[in-house]
């Protein structure tokens, strides 16, 4: 199953946070250093000639309309000159937009050739840095409270102010904030033990209810999720607001306790334990103090960051205070599970970002839907590089 997930692997994926950290794992993080950009060529991306592309012109044609919507002198990111202006990404998007649905490899890779320009990425002087997985939940859950159906997914709420700092400070792009305005003064929400306990004023604001309070949190930390009703329609969930508090990794407050080590835990095993520990597992959550809200999606989904629809095994999170969006990306990444032999040398697109995903070198893949994503999110903690690729002449 694991084989015939990776379609190019067995030829040559806002939102997942660090559930799990083991000690090599944190030693690749480096959130401090700026991003700094070294030329390179296209022979020097590890690959580079042996990725099936056929699926990249259709994500990054979603990350063009974006660049085509921002004003065409708009810096896409002014610590790095390099990245250049939305308009400098135009003659690679006409490009690329004017191939033939069906076109192969050869002439993918060579309109990325001709307009674009590989640097490498590095967190100072380090090249290698952590990359995770997530994926799109599955949960079951119904409009209406009944039966089973008694853990509340909440819509965000009408006095829910999110703040982007970036639009005041630019050296705070990236970083946000959120609450309540309170005699004119914004003042912090509540937390996600008060939320889910009902101690707060909008109890009766449901999305959705489902039936599995761990599911519930998981979805959460996903960002997004399709909801298989009782009626046995779906519904597509996806973020709409956070409540401010920041995230904190339930899979450290676990080894913290001592209930599981850095050499076992997993996604996987996280949820084990919660679910063998019913009496301790609103506990163990509740050390998060983050909650996140839903809206529905009628549309095509999962919903990045970026606003863009994103596409299995070719959108990468990236910490957005780094690395801009909608820029494609090559990476080099260790095998994400251990059955898996090859690495994750593909080209993708910076197109979600999420709480946990911080540095310049640090990536998290969209594995799509389904129980083989679930299993590559859940298990993936691997060493890896990338190269950005701008435009030749910005």
């Amino acid at each position: 199953m694991i084989m015939k997930y990776f379609p190019t692997l067995t030829k040559a994926l806002f939102f997942t946070g660090l559930l799990f950290l083991s000690a090599c794992a944190e030693s690749l993080i480096d959130e401090d250093s700026p991003a700094t950009l070294r030329p390179a060529a296209f022979g020097d991306l590890p690959g580079w000639e042996t990725d099936d592309l056929k699926s990249f012109p259709a994500a990054m044609r979603r990350s063009c309309e974006r660049l085509a919507k921002m004003d065409a002198s708009r810096a896409l990111t002014p610590s790095l000159e390099q990245t250049g202006t939305a308009g400098d990404w135009a003659p690679f998007c006409q490009a690329l937009t004017s191939l033939p649905a069906q076109a192969d490899d050869a002439s993918i890779r060579e309109v990325v050739e001709t307009h674009l320009r590989p640097y490498q990425v590095r967190a100072g002087s380090r090249k290698n840095g952590l990359f995770t997985g997530y994926y799109e939940a599955s949960l079951h859950g119904s409009r209406t409270r009944f039966g089973p159906y008694r853990i509340p997914l909440h819509a965000r709420p009408d006095d829910l102010v999110m703040v982007q700092l970036g639009d005041f400070r630019e050296a705070l792009k990236g970083q946000r904030i959120a609450g309540r305005v309170v005699d004119g003064n914004l003042k912090p929400y509540e937390s996600r033990e008060q939320i889910v306990a009902g101690q707060w004023p909008h109890g009766d604001k449901v999305l959705v209810w489902v039936d599995d309070p761990v599911e519930a949190f998981f979805v959460q930390i996903q960002g997004s999720g399709v909801v298989e009703l009782a009626d046995g329609t779906l519904m597509r969930i996806g973020y709409a607001g956070q409540n401010g508090h920041p995230y904190y990794a339930i899979g450290r407050e676990l080894i913290k306790r001592g209930a599981l080590t850095k050499d076992n835990v997993s996604m996987q095993a996280i949820r084990q334990w919660l679910e063998a520990h019913p009496d301790e597992a609103d506990e163990i959550m509740n050390t998060n103090k983050s909650y996140v809200f839903f809206h529905e999606i009628k549309g095509e989904g999962p919903l990045g960051g970026s606003g863009t629809v994103l596409t299995e095994g070719r959108s990468l999170a990236v910490d957005r205070t780094k690395i801009p969006y909608n820029v494609p990306l090559w990476v080099n990444i260790a095998p994400p599970v251990k059955e898996e032999k090859n690495t994750v040398q593909r080209l993708m697109v910076a197109q979600d970002t999420g709480g946990a995903i911080r540095g310049a070198v640090r990536g998290d893949v969209f594995w799509g839907h389904g129980e083989t994503a679930e299993y590559l999110a859940g298990h993936m903690k691997s060493k890896g590089q990338y190269w950005i690729l701008l435009p030749k002449n910005p």
